[in-house]
């Protein structure tokens, strides 16, 4: 009986970080699912399908929006709920709330644990990651009070006081988080609100306060102290702004003329609207105007923003910020005869271009297969299934309008897809690496050439 104990301890003890984070978000995900499933949490009463309850938990914890059923109209104030709760769990990660109640129980951090943060957080070293961790809390929390307080000023005004304030605190944290979930009814998202300032662009705000890393924020708000900015913080806040600006440019360029998206708008509007229409794919799943009515350059423009996604560290999915930033300077480096990847006179270790390559592969397969995957089981046009495939991925939650429509086969896809978007897909892979392929990285084979370009 003592060996069998100690041979589960050390089982457990055998179990990584990434494995951890992976094992923490399917659990959570479960337990989602089956809260969703429950008669309560439905508003005419029935029990909801699992798959359909599956996919709508996997959506709120990977903070996607992707949803087979409309959140406004179909889930009663339970469901919705369990859901803005998944997507708060989710946007912040597990191991933060289980950080707030480990110390409000007294309870020591043990190194596992931190490490498990470090993983979480993408930090660079385990040093201060628990007051990151209970920081971020805080951060969150108060901006989320913020952006509540100025969506409930307008939602008021159509709801009432209780289900205003209600809507402005459901809306806030959705959109802090990157979730993309609304309460607006018939998949409208906020598109009665287009022309609204001060819906679109504190909805706009946050996603890209959300979007741009816990530890970025917190470096900003103790810029007086520091009084310099490190060559991460640098990176996002460049690349964040030069992908939020042009991305406007480009959609008001190609969507002013057309009548299904901003034809009909004012010039506000349609400035509102284009500004919208680039910081939601990264990585929100709010929409502004109809998604569908965009032209084929405004929807793979689209693509191309939720392929790249948000930062690390964020509540935000895709290959990242800085991951894209990598790949292109790396180019350059080759394209300019020069042996290292350089950023603002910075040399970049070898390891962290590597490992960008492999998320940018991993990521690029992935979308592919689950593209090729939902040409297969499903009805529509190819452009609609790479949307979904890499909203799933991106876990923005944009769509064309298929979601609803999706066979079992190909909502498993999507759902899936969402997860490994979530965890991140490195991780997701070095979760299910064996030990072997692990410690074998330490054997090194003659070196030969093959012919490249």
């Amino acid at each position: 009986m003592e060996s069998g104990e100690r041979d589960g301890k050390l089982s457990l003890k055998r179990i990584q970080p990434v494995q951890v984070l992976a094992l923490g978000f399917a659990g959570v995900i479960l337990v989602g699912a089956l809260l969703l499933m429950l008669p309560i949490s439905s508003r005419s009463g029935v029990v909801t399908p699992f798959v359909d309850a599956l996919f709508t938990a996997t959506s709120a914890v990977c903070v996607t929006g992707l949803v087979v059923v409309d959140t406004g109209t179909y889930w009663s104030t339970f469901g919705q709920i369990v859901i803005i709760s998944l997507i708060q769990i989710g946007g912040l990660g597990f191991m933060t709330f289980a950080t707030m109640f480990f110390v409000l129980l007294g309870k020591r951090i043990t190194l596992k644990e931190r490490l498990i943060m470090q993983e979480a957080y993408n930090a660079f070293n385990l040093q201060g990651v628990v007051k990151l961790a209970l920081y971020v809390m805080g951060i969150t929390f108060t901006i989320e009070g913020i952006g509540a307080v100025l969506l409930s000023t307008q939602f008021i005004k159509d709801y009432g006081l209780l289900k205003g304030i209600y809507y402005g605190i459901f809306h806030s944290i959705s959109a802090f988080c990157n979730a993309g979930f609304d309460l607006i009814g018939g998949f409208r998202s906020i598109t009665p609100y287009v022309e609204n300032a001060t819906v679109t662009l504190t909805i706009g705000g946050l996603i890209a306060v959300g979007g741009i890393g816990f530890a970025v924020i917190t470096e900003l708000l103790h810029i007086r102290k520091t009084k310099r900015l490190s060559l991460h913080t640098k990176v996002v806040l460049i690349v964040t702004a030069i992908l939020i600006l042009g991305g406007a440019v480009l959609f008001f360029i190609l969507e002013y003329a057309n009548p299904k998206t901003m034809g009909n708008l004012s010039m506000k509007g349609k400035i509102l609207a284009s500004l919208f229409a680039s910081i939601t794919p990264r990585t929100a799943g709010y929409n502004s105007i109809p998604t569908d009515g965009m032209t084929t350059a405004g929807q793979f423009l689209t693509i191309i923003l939720m392929f790249i996604g948000a930062s690390p560290g964020s509540t935000g999915g895709g290959i990242k910020t800085s991951t894209a930033t990598l790949i292109f300077m790396t180019v350059i480096a080759v394209v300019r005869g020069r042996e290292d990847t350089e950023i603002f006179k910075k040399r970049i270790n070898k390891a962290m271009v590597y490992r960008a390559l492999a998320i940018s592969v991993i990521s690029f397969t992935l979308v592919m297969v689950v593209t090729f995957i939902l040409s297969i089981t499903e009805q529509g046009k190819f452009i609609e299934f790479l949307y979904e495939a890499t909203s799933a991925f991106g876990t923005v939650g944009l769509t064309l309008g298929i979601t609803p429509k999706l066979t079992t086969i190909g909502k498993v896809a999507v759902l899936l897809t969402m997860y490994a978007g979530r965890v991140g897909p490195l991780t997701l892979a070095l979760a299910f690496a064996s030990r072997q392929q692990l410690e074998s990285s330490s054997i090194k084979y003659p070196e030969d050439k093959i012919l490249v370009g």
